[in-house]
């Protein structure tokens, strides 16, 4: 490692420099036996989660890394030994460059959660929260299993819910190319054939050449418009009031709106039972839950229902009080209370949520290919028609 270090030399003036060693002491020692005072000796970072890096960390990278590193020390390897075999298997020059910045920081000393602070773009808070409750409450490689199968969990979900929209997104580009490929090259083309010919259209014909016309002539319009929208649509999404109405738009979306209400519950659900198994108490998992919600609604609800527990409120009562919870959760919640099994009971609905969120995954996907199919055809039938039934009369006549 490197280390920048200030020092005085005997004269009074000031020395900078950069010297290689093992750890700060070393510096200090080495800068002591050439009659240097040291005034300050900080590490030369070489990693810096501020720069994008050829090789990104991914979520499954996370995973891989959280799961390897709990097998480890469930066998009894330190913390350091685990870490430094990490380092050597991972192929990932990044991840390779923020496990060699943690295993510099805990050898200094540093706690493992804050060393993983110094990199909040790889790690989320709630890996954080969770380590630091663990390692206070010493259970850090029964946490690091939970979390690593929680983070497995909500990698496939997404995964899901990928594949599930991947087919519908590809056949509604393939719609939108061929609608503007017919309207920039065919349609033209055959609209100025017609018009040579005085052929009488049908109406049809008339509203598929007149949509074309404008496509064409209003094309760059169309184009600066879209782009203009874009920027004000980003702008106002980064607002208090943006992000409210797009996550209200998003919960009242038809079908799609209730998956992404059951992923929100299912994450809230799990994170707080990690955080409470962790060792966490119920008003700081609750907070902590709030600020990785994924909806600014379901974000406040838990945020409220925070501030009633902290008054005594019980958390079942809190919940049911904001009216975006369904009545299983509060059961399960009250369930939980009353057996004093907070977590587990957590943990089985979000068990629930995820089992009725494939369910209805797997209802959207069989579903909506054989609609799109039918929208596909029936959008191209009407072009077809449209275009092809003047050369017809055409032929009709000539015949």
């Amino acid at each position: 490692m490197e280390f920048r270090y200030t020092a005085i030399q005997k004269n009074g003036e000031r020395e900078k420099g950069i010297i290689e060693a093992n750890t700060q002491k070393e510096v200090v020692d080495f800068l002591r036996t050439k009659s240097l005072t040291p005034l300050s000796v900080t590490e030369v970072r070489k990693f810096s989660t501020s720069v994008n890096f050829v090789q990104r960390v991914k979520a499954s990278d996370v995973v891989l890394f959280t799961r390897q590193l709990s097998s480890m020390i469930v066998t009894g390897l330190t913390l350091l030994e685990s870490l430094n075999i990490l380092k050597k298997q991972t192929t990932n020059a990044s991840l390779k460059a923020i496990i060699d910045d943690l295993i510099a920081s805990v050898s200094e000393g540093t706690s493992f959660s804050q060393a993983l602070s110094r990199h909040p773009d790889v790690f989320t808070e709630v890996y954080i929260a969770l380590v630091q409750a663990a390692e206070t409450s010493g259970l850090l490689d029964k946490v690091l299993t939970r979390l690593a199968e929680n983070l497995e969990r909500s990698e496939d979900l997404k995964k899901q819910i990928r594949s599930a929209l991947f087919y519908p997104i590809i056949i509604l580009l393939g719609m939108a190319g061929v609608i503007i490929v017919m309207n920039i090259f065919v349609i033209p083309q055959l609209g100025a054939l017609y018009e040579s010919l005085n052929l009488q259209l049908p109406f049809s014909t008339q509203l598929v050449l007149g949509m074309s016309k404008m496509f064409t002539t209003f094309f760059p319009v169309v184009i600066i418009a879209a782009i203009v929208g874009g920027f004000i649509f980003h702008r106002f999404s980064k607002t208090e009031s943006g992000i409210k109405t797009i996550d209200k738009i998003k919960l009242r979306t038809p079908v799609i709106g209730n998956i992404v209400q059951l992923s929100i519950v299912d994450e809230i659900s799990r994170t707080l039972s990690l955080l409470i198994t962790s060792g966490s108490s119920i008003i700081e998992s609750l907070n902590i839950t709030a600020r990785v919600a994924g909806n600014y609604h379901y974000r406040q609800a838990i945020n409220n229902s925070s501030a009633l527990v902290e008054k005594g409120v019980p958390l079942s009562t809190a919940l049911d009080n904001q009216n975006v919870f369904e009545p299983i959760v509060v059961q399960m919640v009250k369930v939980g209370e009353s057996t004093g099994k907070m977590d587990e009971s957590l943990l089985k609905l979000s068990e629930y949520f995820e089992r009725d969120m494939k369910i209805k995954i797997k209802t959207l996907t069989t579903s909506i290919e054989p609609i799109l199919i039918v929208v596909l055809g029936v959008s191209v039938g009407f072009l077809i028609f449209s275009v092809i039934t003047p050369i017809y009369s055409l032929i009709t006549q000539i015949q």
